[in-house]
């Protein structure tokens, strides 16, 4: 099948793309500017295309020059930098997801696949989250987010576009980076496995719902492989676990004596980690297409820092 992958050379674009050529498929990577330190190996497998998603006719470009079959979108600025700069976030998260729908529609591709997120709900939800709930968000991230989920739904209603989209938790996994504020979840677990300090910018008692990109990835093949017959809604919460900040330091401490874990929490950045809900429902995935985590806390720590002790970032 070919692919085209929004935001292919980021963190999860760029697993994603991996673990796609591993079962055959032909990949296409679109990115505003392609990170090719993230695709290693795979970048002479794949194609790579510079493209802006706020460009219709970039967009367009790359789907109908690839002839892309289904759309993964993961494509988007990520929660802090959409709080310092809301403006560039609509254009990206919001507009991108427009363009990428409508180009779905044009072209008839066959299936969109998006990557939502546990920012789409604020303040005043029951934990954990039903897939169902109000949405209220705190951040410009979950606003546009939410806005995508909501055009999503109406291509499928009005157009007949093969929209589906998991709403994802915090993943953790080589090469998350920085970006973000729930990025602390995997740098807490990285950092000591690369022998660095790290201070974490959030309280030891701050929960959200965290995913390992393992788990992730079985996420969207599930999700994509799944029996339209079956599927009830189009937007999927996946929770994953709920650890603590201080349960993860206590389980990195299990495999990495001396951590340098240290907490000093930023005013800002807890604030957006507070908005967000400490755990999602995520009975409709596995009643309608059978989903089901692989990893807990300690054997996701456990495989991550092999992960990062055996391959680092560049060369994968």
């Amino acid at each position: 099948m070919n692919i085209l992958i929004t935001g292919g050379t980021g963190f999860i674009g760029s697993q994603l793309a991996r673990f796609l050529l591993e079962k055959g498929d032909k990949v296409t990577l679109f990115d505003i500017e392609p990170n090719l330190s993230l695709i290693g190996n795979i970048k002479d497998k794949a194609n790579v295309v510079r493209g802006d998603l706020a460009c219709l006719s970039d967009v367009l470009s790359a789907i109908k020059k690839h002839d892309a079959e289904l759309i993964s979108h993961t494509g988007a600025l990520l929660s802090a930098r959409s709080e310092k700069y809301p403006v560039a976030a609509f254009r990206a998260n919001l507009v991108g997801t427009f363009n990428v729908l409508e180009v779905a529609r044009l072209l008839e591709v066959g299936t969109v696949m998006f990557a939502s997120s546990i920012a789409t709900f604020g303040e005043g939800v029951s934990n954990p989250v039903p897939n169902e709930a109000p949405q209220k968000p705190m951040t410009m991230y979950g606003v546009t987010k939410v806005a995508s989920e909501r055009l999503g739904e109406y291509y499928y209603r009005r157009f007949g576009v093969n929209f589906r989209a998991l709403r994802l938790p915090s993943i953790v996994g080589l090469g998350r980076g920085s970006g973000g504020a729930s990025a602390y979840s995997t740098l807490m677990i990285e950092k000591p496995a690369r022998g660095e300090s790290y201070q974490v910018y959030v309280s030891q008692d701050s929960k959200i719902p965290i995913l390992y990109i393992k788990d992730a990835l079985r996420a969207f093949m599930g999700l994509q492989e799944a029996n339209e017959t079956k599927l009830r809604r189009r937007v999927y919460n996946i929770g994953g676990i709920s650890p603590t900040a201080g349960e993860i330091a206590e389980s990195v401490r299990i495999y990495v004596k001396n951590s340098g874990l240290k907490f000093s929490p930023d005013k800002t950045m807890q604030e957006i980690v507070d908005g967000w809900p400490e755990a999602l429902d995520e009975t409709r995935a596995r009643e309608e297409w059978g989903w089901s985590l692989k990893y807990n806390l300690n054997e996701m720590v456990e495989d991550f820092i092999k992960e990062v002790r055996s391959f680092g970032i560049r060369g994968r």
